[in-house]
């Protein structure tokens, strides 16, 4: 590591470290205050449904209970194999509060991709897609002995009634049927949630900073994907960094992400919107820009995070340019190169200086830079190394530090 962090004097006024006692909390502990604070604020919003924290919280209490009278237990792993859904929060929500540990699937997994992911992580339970549970995983069930139970969601869930049903006339929706499994226990997920399924209490299950959180698969690596362990503290420590490196308040913001939760950094972005009390509209097919604008005119968020492709997507979209983005204070982009000229165009339309270019890992749970929130900023570079961060620069070729 370097003798002084010189790159401190760049940093905006206001921005002072994370005192480490600060993390040493579960991320289960740590949102409880927001669902006492704003349980009738809105937390998800899909496709012209509303979902409220306090909804949330009994959703999610009813899944942690499912998996527990499954004969789950402490520290055991639960694959989530959905695109953004309120399924999917209910189920990572659900999954911490009974003390088990997240690992992220995504639905475009091959049938071998999806066997391997789930015998490396030993995970006991799996939520998936209905139409993911009649394509692949009658398929591969039997290769997979440690998995106890599933759950079954539909993409249009959580629907209104009259799109749901012009979804499947128009077969809009993807949908597959739910059997049996020799082995297992098959839930459909309506059913978990449903009011006097399972209980709509807390679980009492006591999670601690070191217990295990995640195991999130790699997404840059070469050969198979790497399952990363991160523990809470993990988690609550890099949302308290970014949190007071730009500031954010809670109650105060309302977000769009097309980053998929399976994703870290989609993760990571849901667990900031969920600490804080934010709403946050949810994006089950990030391809489709013509829906995307129609939240953003519909939401007016504060805050949106994409990968570059997306963004340069909605600029070719001639509805994104006609939006007012006035309410707009932060563009978020990671995971990819930026073009310059595409970070150029999208300032114009959103606003100069609301752009922030942001580097991580899945390793590091996920920010280590980011440009300053209200200072200078260098647009294609990954900023500064954030608070509470040790960074050294090495040369590639010999591992040697770079002065």
């Amino acid at each position: 590591m370097y003798e002084t962090r010189f790159w401190e004097k760049s940093y905006d006024p206001n921005v002072q470290p994370v005192d480490p006692r600060d993390w040493e909390i579960s991320y289960v502990d740590a949102v409880r205050s927001a669902f006492r604070n704003y349980p009738q604020k809105t937390a998800l919003a899909y496709m012209g449904t509303e979902i409220s924290f306090a909804d949330l919280d009994r959703y999610a209490n009813r899944f942690a209970h499912m998996l527990l009278a499954a004969g789950l237990e402490k520290g055991d792993v639960v694959g989530i194999n959905l695109p953004n859904t309120p399924e999917y929060v209910i189920a990572w929500l659900g999954t911490l509060r009974a003390g088990c540990a997240v690992s992220g699937v995504s639905p475009l997994l091959s049938e071998e991709e999806m066997a391997y992911q789930l015998a490396d992580s030993d995970a006991k339970a799996l939520v998936t897609l209905d139409a993911i549970f009649a394509g692949r995983l009658v398929k591969i069930h039997q290769r997979l002995p440690q998995l106890k139970v599933v759950a079954a969601a539909s993409i249009g869930g959580f629907l209104p009634g009259i799109k749901r049903l012009l979804g499947k006339l128009l077969k809009k929706i993807p949908t597959g049927a739910v059997t049996p499994l020799a082995g297992k226990t098959v839930h459909l997920m309506g059913d978990v949630i449903k009011p006097g399924a399972y209980p709509d209490t807390d679980p009492g299950i006591a999670v601690t900073q070191d217990d295990i959180a995640y195991i999130q698969y790699t997404g840059g690596t070469t050969g198979v994907p790497k399952g990363a362990i991160l523990s809470h503290r993990n988690a609550v420590a890099d949302l308290l960094i970014v949190q007071r490196w730009l500031g954010w308040k809670s109650g105060q913001g309302l977000a769009l992400s097309g980053f998929p939760f399976f994703h870290i950094a989609g993760l990571f972005f849901n667990e900031n919107c969920i600490y804080l009390g934010w709403t946050q509209v949810l994006v089950p097919n990030p391809r489709d820009t013509d829906h995307i604008c129609g939240e953003l005119a519909r939401y007016r968020p504060t805050t949106i995070v994409n990968v570059p492709s997306l963004f340069q997507m909605l600029l070719a979209n001639p509805k994104f340019k006609t939006l007012d983005h006035s309410r707009v204070e932060c563009c978020i982009c990671a995971a990819a190169p930026f073009p310059p000229e595409s970070q150029q165009d999208l300032e114009d339309v959103v606003g100069k200086g609301k752009l922030l270019e942001v580097y991580g890992m899945t390793e590091t749970a996920p920010l280590t830079t980011m440009n300053p929130a209200a200072g200078k900023k260098k647009l294609g570079s990954i900023g500064l190394p954030l608070i509470n961060t040790e960074l050294k620069l090495v040369d590639p070729g010999t591992g040697a530090p770079v002065p």
